[in-house]
């Protein structure tokens, strides 16, 4: 150990690098206790000595935790060979053990101690940041993923409606979180909470005052089509009673360090059906969503020097504000309708917002002229906004064709507006 250490950081090591080497130590006797209570005891310290570094301490521990507790690739391939020599369950449980990173034991054990859990996503957040520049440290991340995706499947995860009752420090933190809609204040999230309309968020019993994710509704009479109105404060509040659709206008995920583990479609299916249960006559469940990529998309889609000179007025940041030519809701609406359906990231939508819904089994049904008319909502998608239908006896089947097909459950509409798009095709390489 004492060498491992002198090679890594030197005979000169500054007082970072011995709280580094105090911290590996630590992880060194975790690993080696087998007595519960100690076990426990020792968590707790590594914990604590981690969150005692600075962030120069933390990249060193980090490659640390990539040098020295990876599988040594010699030790695999013997095994594997002697596993497909000999496939039996012996062999493959000695070929797993091998495989397992000492990294995953280190975490299962560092669970152990009070905050645990919370300190190992906290701890992916940070390594995430620094991903890009340390590629190594995927090793590490691939094994947090692996163990936080146990440990927040959804058998572990409580589903909470949050009101004005809920606890203020859960009320704060939805007020910081909130990343679709921001939350002015108080005034503001008290009407998001009023009786026409339902907030839910998912709790993990290792993070009871975190929401994991929350999903904002408004119980509305038609299909709406503009956000402002749903977010207006001084909004007249109706009877949820009378109410023939629920809105999902706002869904957040609370935790970076959970970014990559999916909680958004089992919430909006759970939600759907419990206010399905509360209000038996609400018969469409639909979103309001923003279009993030579109004006980045508008930038570049190969276009005529016509249809380019209309869209070149949106470089003006009040263009909406008087009267709009009917050419360019026309070129935009239509330039929309084939982002959303036929630009691609691979075989999927290239809109995010789209591939989350569309994967869930909703239906791409309506754009909205002006449906966002805020300063974020013209930067992004030039006021465009779009209503995804959850209908529940369709999500299952249209889930699955997704996924098999890559097919989008689309209106007619739309779909007339996608194929209207004047988008100039590509020109093949090599073409005269």
């Amino acid at each position: 150990m004492t060498g491992f250490l002198k090679r890594l950081f030197g005979n000169g090591a500054g007082s970072g690098d011995r709280r580094v080497q105090d911290l590996v130590a630590l992880c060194e006797a975790l690993l080696a206790e087998s007595g519960e209570y100690a076990s426990l005891a020792i968590a707790r310290d590594t914990l604590a000595a981690y969150h005692a570094l600075d962030e120069r301490a933390r990249e060193a521990f980090f490659d640390v935790l990539v040098s020295r507790y990876s599988p040594a690739p010699d030790a695999v391939v013997r095994a594997a060979a002697v596993y497909q020599h000999n496939p039996s369950p012996d062999k493959l449980a000695e070929l797993q053990a091998i495989v397992e990173p000492a990294r995953q034991e280190l975490f299962r054990r560092l669970n152990m101690a009070p905050g645990g859990t919370a300190a190992l996503v906290e701890m992916r957040k940070t390594l995430l940041k620094g991903l890009r520049a340390h590629p190594a440290w995927k090793a590490i991340d691939f094994d947090l993923m692996h163990l936080l995706r146990s440990w927040f499947n959804r058998g572990f995860l409580r589903l909470e409606r949050i009101d004005w009752r809920t606890p203020a420090l859960v009320l704060e933190k939805l007020i910081e979180y909130e990343a679709v809609h921001a939350i002015r204040g108080w005034w503001d999230l008290r009407r998001r909470l009023e009786g026409d309309r339902r907030c839910f968020a998912f709790f993990h019993p290792q993070l009871p005052d975190e929401p994991i994710i929350f999903i904002e509704v408004a119980l509305t009479h038609g299909m709406s089509a503009q956000v402002q109105p749903l977010l207006d404060k001084d909004a007249p509040v109706d009877s949820p009673l009378t109410a023939d659709c629920a809105m999902f206008y706002s869904i957040t995920n609370c935790q970076e360090g959970l970014r990559g583990i999916s909680f958004g479609n089992l919430l909006v299916k759970q939600v759907a059906e419990e206010l399905k249960r509360e209000f038996p006559h609400v018969r469409r469940f639909a979103t309001l969503s923003p279009i993030p990529g579109l004006r980045r998309w508008l930038a570049e889609v190969p276009l005529n020097a016509e249809h380019r000179a209309l869209l070149s007025r949106l470089e003006d940041a009040a263009w909406h504000l008087g009267e709009v030519p009917e050419a360019l809701q026309k070129l935009l609406s239509r330039l929309c309708a084939h982002y959303l359906l036929l630009a691609k990231h691979g075989p999927e939508p290239l809109d995010p917002v789209a591939r989350f819904h569309l994967g869930n089994g909703a239906a791409l049904e309506r754009l909205n002229w002006m449906g966002d008319s805020s300063e974020q909502g013209m930067l992004r998608s030039a006021g465009l906004m779009v209503n995804y239908v959850y209908w529940l006896a369709e999500l299952e089947k249209n889930h699955e064709r997704y996924f098999r097909e890559h097919f989008i459950a689309a209106s007619p509409v739309i779909e007339k507006l996608a194929r209207e798009a004047p988008v100039v095709p590509a020109v093949a390489k090599g073409a005269a």
